[in-house]
């Protein structure tokens, strides 16, 4: 079947066949007559797919066959979704699919100033795609029409759960017309998923091109057993051996994805980190040369990598194993995408088999295990724990780095960068520098009275607002990391952080 045979226009056959596809596929074929018969749909596609396509197509021919208004007009449809690269990645393809066509789009995520994206508003924009946190800062400061929506897009709604977006997503839906078309895309449907879609969905479309959680069929999957101090030294004779070329590497942490990057870089394979804590900026650059094949290894978080669309990637490899199952799917996916294969390397030591236990469990399938020559590995080493893995310790302990924690850890409470899961980086339950257990500057006495001040907007100062009512300096760049921010002396009343291009609780998307 082809593109034109689905009932789309001319002006999106052609935009399509000269980005090289010509036969749609499975989520292509069933969702974009389900999107043009005006019904909602929840669609289950791994990623890779081409379920943006799927979506974005039918959404084009609709707008097409209403005459566009001149002037500024309203917001007609709204894509949300939950990271910032992933956001830039569905809007630049609206962009390519809609080339033909007089359809304008915008894309807004936090992470950048909100000052263009202000301006950008006040021109026509039919398809507005938007990270949920920064779509309410422009909510707040009522830059943004939601009245005018016809149809609302949840894509990849399996991570917005998981990413703790729900309050805001029902913020969101709670400013859009009752009556509209609803699509919602998850690479995994579990329990939340289907709670979510009771909620918004009427009468859907079911479509699942794939089993729950499943894993694509052109991904060659491989474990290599080794001890955890001889991962780093395995991955560089493995990439150098091979002469693997665009290798997309996993770890747990930021910090970690840091070191690792510049390890291997230090023995001659060029190699960059992405995560929630690098600057728009540094993501940004770090993308482009991994897609454009000059930088040999991307490291990244399980989060940053979502938006990572790189066709025909053919090395993805977790150099540690992710604690949670599902993210095992999602990383995989980013190789062996649209039909081209693509294999998937695991260095798992003794620390990870009850992970690499929980994993082949969820894909109800076992993955072929061997060892390179050279770095045999001892089976029955002590196991160290993994915080808040399986066999280790859960969050708000102590341990080693990893994700979770209680508290204020290392690198970020609540949301961090792009909303990686409450993810820091510290041991334990660290304090702000300059702080006690009571969140008050160090060496004010209690029940001592801040000193009166007039209202700061966090907009006007640049400062962001704490619960305290502590103001805060916004975060610095250092040599493409956010560094933390610095506690500012004394104590001043600020207006809500939500007036502002960023939120207390610092969750930037």
């Amino acid at each position: 079947m082809s593109f034109s045979a689905l009932g789309l226009a001319d002006e999106l056959v052609r935009a399509v066949t000269e980005l090289g596809y010509t036969i749609p596929t499975p989520i292509q074929e069933q969702g974009i007559p389900a999107v043009l018969a005006g019904g909602d749909l929840m669609a289950g596609a791994q990623t890779g797919t081409g379920k943006t396509a799927g979506f974005v197509l039918p959404i084009l021919q609709r707008l097409m066959s209403v005459p566009i208004p001149e002037g500024r007009g309203k917001i007609r449809v709204l894509v949300l979704v939950p990271t910032r690269e992933l956001a830039a990645q569905v809007e630049e393809s609206v962009r390519s699919y809609g080339k033909y066509t007089k359809v304008t789009s915008l894309v807004v995520f936090g992470g950048v100033s909100i000052n263009p994206q202000i301006h950008a508003m006040r021109k026509r924009v039919d398809i507005l795609v938007a990270t949920p946190g920064r779509l309410l800062d422009h909510v707040g400061q009522k830059t943004v029409d939601l009245s005018g929506v016809e149809t609302l897009v949840l894509d990849e709604a399996d991570r917005m759960l998981d990413m703790g977006f729900i309050r805001d997503i029902r913020k969101v839906l709670a400013l859009l017309p009752k009556k509209r078309q609803n699509l919602l895309f998850s690479a995994t449907f579990s329990d939340e998923i289907k709670e979510l879609a009771d909620g918004i969905l009427s009468n859907p479309a079911l479509i699942e091109v794939a089993r729950r959680n499943a894993t694509a069929e052109l991904i060659s999957q491989k474990v290599y057993n080794v001890d955890r101090d001889q991962k780093r030294q395995l991955l560089a004779h493995l990439i150098k051996e091979h002469s693997w070329h665009q290798v997309l590497v996993f770890t747990r942490t930021k910090h970690g994805a840091n070191r690792l990057a510049e390890q291997l870089d230090k023995e001659g394979i060029t190699s960059m980190a992405i995560h929630g804590n690098k600057s728009q900026g540094a993501r940004t650059r770090a993308l482009s040369e991994f897609k454009s094949g000059t930088l040999q290894v991307l490291v990244a978080t399980d989060i940053a990598a979502r938006g990572i669309d790189i066709s025909e990637l053919p090395h993805v490899v977790n150099y540690e194993l992710p604690n949670v199952p599902e993210d095992y799917v999602h990383r995989i996916g980013r190789t062996g995408r649209a039909g081209s294969e693509g294999e998937a390397i695991s260095l798992v030591c003794v620390d990870e088999l009850r992970l690499l236990a929980d994993i082949e469990r969820k894909i109800k399938r076992e993955i072929p295990a061997e060892t390179v020559p050279g770095f045999d590995w001892d089976p029955k080493a002590k196991p160290e724990p993994i915080l808040n893995g399986r066999n280790g310790p859960r969050p708000g302990g102590s341990g080693r780095q990893g994700q979770g924690g209680g508290g204020r850890q290392g690198q970020g409470a609540g949301r961090t960068g792009q909303g990686d899961r409450k993810q820091g980086q510290g041991h334990g339950a660290a304090k702000p520098q300059g702080q006690n257990h009571g969140g008050r500057p160090a060496g004010k006495p209690a029940g001592a009275k801040p000193a009166a001040a007039r209202p700061v907007s966090s907009m006007q100062s640049g400062n962001k607002a704490e619960p305290n009512g502590n103001v805060v300096a916004p975060p610095r760049e250092v040599n493409g990391n956010v560094a933390p921010p610095r506690q500012q002396r004394g104590s001043r009343t600020a207006v809500p952080a939500l007036l502002g291009g960023h939120r207390s609780g610092g969750r930037h998307q």
